[in-house]
């Protein structure tokens, strides 16, 4: 069996062992008693749980595909970044997985340069490009990763909330916990495709603050 197989192998034990008891439940040792097989065994072909950590988030991007998207850049960017979260929810805790970990791998790769290349189709200057796609991809995975561990959240926020201490979140409570996730999503979509729209017809949509003498950090 070649070295390449037995790595495929090991990294969908992983993702059984993901979907069956979530992202806490897997390790090397887990994994190696899945397969039957020795921990160095394991350890041999992925090295450290690191490893196999981006190598199950590469392939949980696997799936995504980037066929018959539309020819629209706007519409385009709003539908590979609704299937990039479609992808992440095919698989337990999959937004954590992938939040975890900094994938130069091969479907990481795919989709990220499908979203920056659509980004800069629609004129984008190419620092709001790539900047552009840092803010999809963490928007996209942090309203996942709540979607994916969310439990009571209504129950848990009626609980915290005073009207004398939160008379803002009081008002809007209804609103807090209100909608699907994905309703969310595309609300969070459609308020940065928007602002995208603006900067590209006006160039760079942002500048550092300069001080005297300083680098603007």
């Amino acid at each position: 069996m070649t070295t390449t197989r037995r790595q495929d192998e090991i990294v969908e034990a992983a993702l059984g062992l993901l979907d069956e008891r979530g992202a806490d439940a897997v390790s090397l040792r887990a994994v190696a008693d899945r397969l039957g097989v020795r921990l160095n065994t394991v350890s041999w072909h992925v090295k450290t749980k690191a490893r196999l950590l981006e190598l199950m988030a590469d392939v949980i991007l696997a799936d995504l595909s980037l066929d018959d998207l539309p020819d629209d850049w706007e519409q385009r960017i709003r539908e590979i970044t609704r299937r990039y979260r479609g992808a992440l929810l095919a698989h337990r805790d999959g937004a954590r997985i992938v939040a975890g970990t900094y994938a130069a791998e091969r479907h990481t790769l795919r989709t990220a340069e499908a979203m920056v290349a659509c980004l800069l189709s629609g004129g984008l200057p190419e620092r709001d490009a790539a900047w552009a796609c840092w803010v999809l991809v963490y928007f996209t995975l942090g309203l996942t990763q709540e979607e994916q561990g969310a439990s009571e959240l209504a129950d848990t926020l009626a609980e915290a909330v005073s009207p004398h201490a939160h008379p803002a979140l009081t008002r809007v409570f209804g609103h807090l916990a209100g909608g699907t996730f994905a309703e969310r999503h595309d609300f969070g979509l459609d308020l940065i495709v928007r602002s995208l729209r603006t900067g590209a017809s006006a160039g760079p949509a942002w500048e550092p603050a300069r001080t005297p003498g300083g680098d603007g950090r």
